[in-house]
């Protein structure tokens, strides 16, 4: 039997509290497993990196809050999170393995950094956008976003449009020339990214890892990626 592929998760923390743990829900190593890989969580040790992008398949960067660099967003706004140490690793991580052209998903947080990393620009407060955008940061709550033709997204879950959760501040809101959505929510606000630049680079807002336990036409999001870490 082959090897099943390794897969690097980069570790949430407690930001909320005082950062002195690494805290993070187990659904990402569920549905990693799940979709045949072998999730290992990473801590935030820079020397660590050359030797992980080096062992693994594949990067899963994860949800989390905190501060971004001031050049990501937009009309001189900056980040209302707290500073951690985790960027610069979880930075390093996703470039190291995008330029060995190693699978890398982001979900949530990881979408933005997967953005932030290609250019985009991002807005710290989604609501304060315009009054037609909905409540986004808010957990339990569910809606719908569509999903854009002829991208990678849409060959994966083979339809046009997805019911996810919704648990975010930021948001993506100028993309690059080298990242296009994959998928929008109603009221226009980017809900996936890809860069077509690589072999599998995708963003994706929701939180895809908390529908790993039940029936979800999104799922399949992880099955792509670790068969596209098989061939890592």
């Amino acid at each position: 039997m082959p090897n099943k592929p390794r897969i690097a998760v980069i570790m949430d923390e407690n930001t909320s509290v005082d950062g002195t743990r690494y805290d993070m829900t187990k659904n990402y190593f569920i549905a990693i497993h799940g979709a045949g890989g072998m999730p290992f969580g990473i801590p935030y040790h820079m020397d660590m990196v050359e030797n992980v992008v080096d062992e693994f398949d594949g990067f899963v960067n994860v949800g989390g809050r905190f501060a971004f660099p001031d050049e990501w967003f937009i009309d001189g706004q900056v980040s209302k999170a707290p500073e951690s140490e985790r960027l610069a690793v979880e930075l390093a991580l996703m470039r190291s393995f995008l330029e060995r052209d190693k699978p890398v998903l982001g979900i949530c947080n990881g979408m933005q950094v997967l953005a932030g990393l290609h250019g985009c620009r991002l807005s710290p407060d989604v609501r304060a956008m315009g009054s037609h955008i909905m409540e986004h940061d808010k957990r339990g709550h569910l809606h719908p976003v569509a999903i854009k033709e002829d991208t990678l997204l849409s060959r994966i879950v083979g339809q046009r449009e997805l019911t996810v959760n919704t648990f975010h501040r930021e948001a993506v809101v100028e993309l690059s020339k080298d990242v296009i959505a994959s998928a929008y929510a109603e009221d226009g606000v980017i809900e996936a990214v890809e860069i077509p630049s690589y072999r599998f680079a995708l963003g994706v807002q929701w939180h895809q890892e908390a529908f790993t336990r039940q029936e979800h036409p999104g799922n399949p999001i992880f099955r792509a990626f670790i068969q596209a870490a098989e061939r890592s």
